[in-house]
């Protein structure tokens, strides 16, 4: 069964088509990197399966269940379990990191006890113990970089979906970080889908690469 599923999707925002017929399957635990010019669909893709907009036309499953069709949402962006790592990477900046962390859990409805197991793990995972109480903007890139994966990660989802999250860093950097973001795939099996324009990320992160189509014509 696959993971995550688009079924011939059109999207189109005002009158400027940025997807059309497009497919995609990703089976689970797979790692699969997508990459191709500036605006031919890449973040879209990661959107629609998110939960953030619908499709036009076509289907989005996940797990084997429909959650989009049409222009409609079925399964609301909360209720997908996935975790998502923006380029911005989005932290809020107001809380600690371990309030980061247990923002993600809270939606869960799970008790203190198990909230705190699961954000004490996370941390150790990404080498972040003591930083619990630590608010994100003082933290090097790399730090908030590894905050903002395990932010996604803490509430187990069965997929991540990374929208060039490693672009803002220096070359050293990445690589550390590309490292890390291998040992976690190989530690929890989760399915991965990134979005980059770096030849660097696409080849160490990929076992398989799709490159979009540039954009459909008007």
């Amino acid at each position: 069964m696959s993971a995550i599923e688009l079924r011939r999707v059109d999207k189109s925002f005002g009158k400027r088509p940025v997807l059309s017929d497009f497919s995609l399957n990703v089976e689970a635990g797979e790692q699969v990197v997508i990459h191709g010019p500036s605006g031919c669909g890449k973040t879209t893709v990661l959107r629609l399966i998110a939960g953030f907009i619908a499709p036009d036309r076509g289907s989005v499953g996940i797990g084997g269940i429909v959650v989009a069709q049409g222009a409609k949402i079925q399964v609301a962006p909360e209720q997908r379990n996935l975790g998502m790592v923006f380029q911005d990477l989005a932290l809020w900046p107001h809380l600690t990191v371990h309030g980061n962390l247990d923002f993600a859990l809270k939606a869960q409805d799970l008790s203190r006890e198990i909230r705190e197991q699961r954000i004490q793990e996370m941390l150790t995972r990404v080498r972040l113990n003591g930083f619990e109480d630590s608010c994100p903007t003082p933290l090097s890139g790399g730090q908030q970089q590894r905050v903002a994966v395990a932010r996604a990660l803490v509430s187990h989802p069965m997929a991540l979906l990374m929208d060039e999250p490693l672009s803002n860093l220096d070359d050293d950097l990445k690589e550390e970080l590309l490292d890390h973001i291998l040992e976690l795939h190989a530690q929890l099996a989760f399915t991965l889908i990134y979005v980059t324009h770096s030849r660097q990320e696409i080849e160490r992160l990929a076992a398989r690469v799709i490159r979009m189509p540039t954009c459909p014509s008007k």
